[in-house]
């Protein structure tokens, strides 16, 4: 009866502490995701060298700071070269402002990229992108309305992000409309914009903010 009781005694001390551990694994993944990976910069932070950064992002940005801004402001030197290159992306490209922020959603689609959608889906449609083609594509759905440079833009990204290789017969749609530096340009803030979807997931910054519902789904296993 004594090692029986023993037995027993023993069982309960071993669930015990294993429920012990479980519970303390629990509070620990809570506490980790209840804490920013990067914690958000303001402007009275920034350090000498990340201060002039900061100073050209607040000028131009939506987000201020925040946004893949958060994680760019870690690499100063590095992220004043890709923001000159999203200036460039943004402001001066040679692709038509409609066809840029159309590139830009089909990459944060991709991605499922909450904050590029977000600030892009306004704009896109500010430069004269149809409502319907941006809600079609928010669906993962290949747009039904698209025009025919529209068409030539999504044919060219999807390809370049799905398959990894541009067919000829895209390309050559593609070429009949663009001009060599559209091409190049369009190739740019296509990879760009991925860039920047990395930038948000590997933070863990690219929520939905407090209080608005998704404008994304995830998208379904390939």
């Amino acid at each position: 009866m004594k090692t029986l009781a023993t037995l027993a005694l023993g069982i309960v001390i071993g669930a015990a502490l294993m429920l012990a551990v479980a519970i303390s694994r629990l509070q620990a993944r809570a506490t980790d995701r209840g804490q920013p990976r990067f914690m958000q910069l303001t402007m009275e932070q920034l350090n000498d060298e990340q201060r002039p950064l900061g100073e050209k992002i607040v000028k131009v940005s939506s987000v201020g700071l925040s946004g893949p801004y958060n994680s760019m402001l870690r690499s100063p030197v590095m992220g004043d070269r890709l923001f000159m290159l999203l200036d460039y992306l943004r402001f001066n490209t040679s692709v038509p402002r409609r066809l840029n922020e159309f590139a830009i959603l089909i990459q944060a689609r991709l991605w499922t990229s909450q904050v590029e959608w977000r600030a892009h889906y306004p704009l896109a449609l500010k430069a004269g992108l149809a409502q319907s083609v941006a809600d079609d594509l928010a669906q993962a759905k290949r747009p039904a309305a698209m025009q025919p440079d529209e068409a030539a833009v999504y044919e060219l990204c999807m390809d370049l992000s799905t398959k990894h290789e541009v067919s000829d017969a895209v390309f050559k749609r593609a070429r009949a409309i663009f001009s060599d530096q559209q091409l190049v340009d369009l190739v740019a803030v296509t990879g760009t914009y991925v860039t920047a979807a990395m930038f948000l997931k590997n933070a863990a910054e690219d929520g939905v903010p407090d209080g608005k519902v998704a404008l994304l789904q995830p998208l379904s296993p390939q």
